[in-house]
């Protein structure tokens, strides 16, 4: 499994965009893309079908967009890691993206060498917020989770807290704070329930807007 290609599907409506994505993407050799879509509605359609390990999204598409895309694919329990890639970086739309389950956001006019390593690393189960897209989230007041309940936590579920914000992977966490990775799992199960959070994307926003990162 190690050495099997990242399966990517792109969603955007721009047949230029797409074929931009796919011309870089098709030389990594640890990428494959394996379909497109041109709005939400076929990109969940396309998601079932093909099963990709990443999925490629836009935000704003006619018909369903990329937010609503996220929430029936949740729905359906895929389990694609989606990248939001948009031109769009107000906060009305970089939050309810996040919440909604994407795990990274970047900008379309990103490096191409660094979104192929955006789609390695959430591939790999990590969460990326740029410096931009956390700003957002401080900006805002209204996150899952009041402060008040941060308070239930312990010392050690906020520091596994902290790490999932950096990043983190649950093998990384249990090797930085030398535990088992069934003890970070229960860590993990355990901020989420105490917190009301929905999953990992979710703990991540409210370590970053409670201080919780470095």
């Amino acid at each position: 499994m190690a050495d099997r290609p990242i399966r990517v599907l792109l969603v955007d409506d721009h047949q230029v965009v797409r074929r931009g994505l796919r011309t870089f993407l098709e030389v990594q050799d640890d990428i494959e893309v394996v379909g497109e879509a041109s709005d939400g509605a076929e990109g969940v359609a396309r998601a079932e079908e093909l099963r990709p390990d990443v999925v490629l999204m836009d935000v704003k598409m006619p018909g369903t967009d990329g937010i609503e895309a996220l929430r029936r694919l949740r729905e359906h329990a895929n389990p694609a890691r989606v990248l939001i890639v948009t031109s769009f970086t107000e906060q009305r739309t970089v939050v309810p993206a996040l919440r909604a389950g994407a795990c990274g956001y970047v900008y379309k006019d990103i490096d191409p060498d660094a979104l192929a390593a955006a789609i390695r690393s959430v591939h790999a189960g990590h969460v990326l917020l740029q410096p931009e897209v956390a700003g957002a989230l401080l900006a805002q007041d209204d996150s899952p989770g009041g402060t008040g309940r941060g308070t239930t936590l312990t010392e050690r579920e906020r520091e596994v807290l902290g790490l999932i914000a950096d990043g983190r992977s649950n093998r990384e966490i249990a090797r930085a704070l030398v535990l088992s990775e069934k003890t970070v799992k229960t860590h993990v199960s355990n901020i989420l329930m105490k917190l009301d959070l929905a999953d990992r994307t979710q703990a991540a926003l409210w370590a970053v807007r409670h201080g919780l990162t470095d």
